[in-house]
């Protein structure tokens, strides 16, 4: 194939980092926490979770899809158990947003949200001092996936390893490592700098879905 990259197929992604991936003979998009990457054409997608959970969405009819990369903000162990409606409130509402940009633009671009199929990776517990963050983006994204009727047709989730992920969304294909081998400290850097900026960057506008 040519070695030409190009611009994204779908608008808004040209901060993403995009390369020729040699091995695969494709165009591969690199998301770290916080992004998500949508294609229409046959490109991968690839990220490195830790505690974070990507979700791997597209429409099975026509392999329009991306994934996205988040974590929930962190809350305190009391103000759970008090039921705080804030910090659960805006915990819930963070994932919600990952959740539906990825597939408001599914949609937006053709998908058909009868036609989605999910398949969801990560929530490692790989940082001590993040305690249950991991278990929770678990439970965040099975609630998320029931409650809105979607079709899980795969998943690998928690465990003590971070994994990478290599999703095809014209297929439906993912690959997957957990890496057991690797040292963690980027991994869990990159997630703890991550954790801190969501506490403080507010949610944008309220997302609905089509």
């Amino acid at each position: 194939m040519s070695n030409e990259i190009g611009r994204p197929s779908v608008r808004g992604f040209d901060h993403v980092n995009r390369y020729l991936d040699r091995d695969h003979g494709i165009i591969a998009a690199k998301i770290l926490p916080g992004e998500y990457y949508v294609t229409l054409e046959n490109e991968l997608i690839t990220t490195v979770l830790g505690s974070c959970i990507s979700a791997c969405i597209r429409d099975k009819e026509l392999g329009i899809g991306g994934m996205n990369h988040f974590m929930l903000p962190e809350t305190t162990e009391q103000k759970m158990q008090q039921g705080s409606d804030a910090m659960i409130g805006n915990a819930t509402r963070y994932g919600n947003y990952a959740m539906e940009h990825l597939i408001n633009t599914i949609l937006t671009n053709g998908g058909k949200r009868k036609n989605l199929e999910v398949k969801v990776f990560g929530g490692g517990k790989i940082i001590p001092t993040l305690s249950d963050v991991g278990e929770r983006n678990v439970q965040f994204v099975l609630d998320y996936i029931d409650q809105e009727g979607l079709a899980l047709v795969s998943k690998d989730l928690g465990d003590i390893y971070p994994r990478k992920v290599i999703y095809f969304p014209k297929t439906g294909k993912v690959g997957m490592k957990k890496i057991q081998d690797l040292h963690n400290d980027t991994i869990a850097q990159r997630e703890r700098q991550y954790s801190t900026n969501i506490k403080t960057l507010p949610v944008e506008g309220d997302v609905e879905l089509f």
